[in-house]
């Protein structure tokens, strides 16, 4: 049978010794099982890569996807046959391609950017203004241990981020005292957890084995702590995980509603414009490529052409 527990049983565990993030986890396990049922849930050792182009061409066709969808839907299948079934498959070519449209990110002004934080309070304040003071994704900023935030040199490291890879960043001075405030707040949630026999944190890489201590460590723990315990789902164990994306996303939503912008604005959109404004600035391409993570400068690129107005800088021969 196809989805016996015994395939499923090997792809969690492929997923936790290549450490894929959770999001990612549910997003493969979601077009794999959607693959077999294309297929009538026959096994996939069974199937080749005319199936696999068979089906990437239903997504695109059918089901009209976007083509970052195809491409998730394919990363997944290849992960299936080359991580987890060990089958290498050859270059699959002749896929029906959803189209990529050609989209320029969505940017605040500085003005805009101001009248959403003064729509948000507390925690919600502190984190967007993170997200718009060091490009940060909202991921990368609710994952924060206390031991990335360097105040002396006003810093944030940012570790396994997108691709696995670790940067580094900008901590705003404007915002040390903010921090450090959430820290005591942290602080505090972590003793009342020690003291009532939890305050155990997960850590990446096996490393609770290997740093027996680690886990229930000051350094450790999440800047931005959930407010209550919950199940771990991939361990069941009962700790306190950090701040749940939702919150922020929700919070953003309503800010921008209230502060009647148009826009189709999210937490990503700070990313964003923060790019968009150290170029305005006059910061060279290659520092803002380094800041956000980009492995390519060809995805920086794409602030510029934010930048260029009124159809690449021309002005209007109206406006004269």
């Amino acid at each position: 049978m196809t989805d016996s527990p015994k395939l499923f049983d090997r792809i969690h565990e492929t997923f936790r010794l290549k450490h894929l993030s959770p999001r990612t986890e549910k997003s493969y396990l979601y077009y794999i099982k959607d693959f077999l049922r294309f297929h009538h849930l026959r096994h996939p050792r069974d199937l080749g890569v005319d199936d696999i182009r068979q089906y990437l061409s239903y997504l695109a066709v059918e089901k009209q996807v976007a083509a970052s969808t195809q491409n998730i839907a394919l990363s997944a299948l290849l992960f299936l046959y080359q991580q987890v079934l060990t089958i290498e498959l050859p270059y699959i070519d002749h896929i029906e391609r959803a189209k990529q449209p050609d989209r320029l990110p969505v940017v605040f002004t500085q003005d805009e950017v101001r009248q959403i934080l003064a729509e948000l309070e507390g925690l919600p304040h502190l984190v967007v203004s993170l997200l718009y003071g060091s490009g940060m994704r909202l991921g990368e900023c609710v994952r924060l241990r206390v031991k990335d935030l360097d105040f002396t040199y006003q810093q944030i490291t940012i570790r396994d981020a997108k691709g696995y890879k670790h940067r580094v960043t900008m901590l705003p001075q404007k915002l040390i005292p903010a921090l450090q405030q959430q820290l005591l707040t942290a602080r505090q949630i972590h003793q009342q957890d020690l003291a009532e026999g939890f305050g155990a944190v997960e850590l990446p890489d096996a490393l609770a084995r290997k740093y027996t201590n680690a886990p229930r460590s000051w350094n450790w723990q999440y800047v931005f702590p959930a407010r209550n315990r919950s199940c771990d789902p991939r361990s069941g164990v009962i700790r306190r995980h950090h701040l749940l994306e939702d919150v922020i996303q929700k919070a953003v939503r309503y800010a921008i509603r209230r502060a009647k912008i148009t826009k189709h604005g999210s937490c990503h959109t700070f990313r964003h414009s923060f790019a968009t404004h150290l170029l305005q600035n006059g910061y060279d391409i290659r520092t803002v490529q380094e800041l956000l993570g980009h492995k390519d400068v060809k995805t920086t690129m794409i602030y510029t052409h934010v930048l260029n107005r009124g159809g690449r800088g021309v002005r209007s021969p109206l406006d004269n």
